[in-house]
């Protein structure tokens, strides 16, 4: 476990904003935030250095560049052991169709959020590199029909 990081409502003011739109400038941050631009400055470096916040990036419409094809995949180790736990992480992070990977509790080990063009292309991803492990043992699909929420913001509370 890390160490929790202390945020005052400073700080989640900020961190609200900017989960919002990671683009504004410091003086807009600072302004929608309540804060004069100096302190809102020196709060976003410390929310940096501290890991806080993690990276900004940009969010891109999967299906505006062709990657229309969504599921939920769960997945079965044959030997859930540590050394295969970590060979399945590595292989994951390997596969840029895979955009989420949760080790989970119950009868799967994993849950992978597989993006790809059609379902075709899933059906090569799944069998090439998926079912092609020795170390997975079952497979279930859940294939993503219709999103109705999808935000990459946390639940920030005050107090």
């Amino acid at each position: 476990m890390t160490d929790q990081i202390l945020l005052d409502a400073g700080d989640i003011r900020i961190l609200r904003v900017l989960q919002e739109d990671a683009s504004l400038s410091i003086a807009e941050v600072a302004l929608r935030a309540g804060m004069s631009q100096t302190p809102c400055w020196r709060r976003i470096k410390r929310l940096k250095e501290t890991g806080v916040i993690k990276r900004v990036a940009a969010l891109v419409d999967r299906e505006k560049i062709g990657l229309g094809f969504a599921s939920y995949t769960f997945v079965k180790l044959a030997l859930p052991s540590t050394e295969n736990m970590a060979e399945f992480d590595r292989m994951v992070n390997r596969w840029p169709e895979v955009v989420l990977c949760e080790r989970i509790t119950g009868a799967v080990d994993y849950m992978i959020k597989v993006v790809t063009d059609d379902i075709k292309s899933y059906d090569v991803f799944l069998r090439m590199k998926l079912l092609n492990s020795q170390l997975v043992s079952d497979v279930q699909s859940r294939i993503v029909v219709s999103t109705v929420k999808d935000t990459p913001s946390l639940p920030l509370h005050e107090g």
